[in-house]
């Protein structure tokens, strides 16, 4: 069997594992990955070469950065900000979500927004007493509105502008 058979089914096949949501993605990934190498798709180097560490170390970085930043309760008090804007009325404290959310995304990445407003919207959720489910996926899409990529996506994009000027990513020209 071809190789780019071999990687279609394997691609299929944990794409299937993933939307059944029998085990958990970052498992079925790994298993994906173990199989490209063993099937002999692709080396042990070229997979990790296909890692990017840089984008990797930003998240984590990020990570730990919303992790310490709640242990001093800015969370909390920027939760309570909206909630007494808000007047603890559903819709307005959607707004203000939003507002808050716009704030941030003016100043930074998506990931780093959305990783921000999580905590507040369990915050503000949590102490009106109310069901987090509706104003928890609008993290995300508040976010999305940003005119312009993130950072992590930005090497990506440079390679795409590579790529359609004729240079291959590794540096070669056809």
């Amino acid at each position: 069997m071809e190789q780019e058979v071999i990687a279609g089914i394997v691609f299929v096949a944990m794409y299937a594992v993933i939307v059944s949501e029998k085990i958990h993605r970052t498992i079925i990934a790994m298993i994906g990955a173990l199989l490209m190498i063993v099937t002999g798709i692709m080396t042990q180097e070229t997979a990790i070469h296909h890692i990017d560490f840089n984008t990797l170390g930003l998240l984590i970085g990020m990570m730990i950065i919303v992790a310490i930043t709640s242990k001093t309760g800015l969370f909390n008090f920027i939760a309570v900000w909206a909630a007494k804007m808000a007047k603890a009325e559903p819709v307005n404290l959607l707004v203000y979500l939003s507002l808050i959310t716009a704030v941030c995304s003016a100043f930074l990445d998506n990931v780093t927004t959305v990783l921000l407003m999580v905590p507040v919207t369990f915050s503000i959720t949590t102490k009106l007493h109310v069901d987090v489910m509706p104003y928890l996926p609008g993290a995300g899409h508040r976010v999305e509105c940003r005119r312009y990529g993130d950072p992590h996506r930005r090497p990506a994009e440079h390679h795409d502008r590579q790529r359609r000027q004729g240079a291959d990513v590794r540096g070669v020209h056809r």
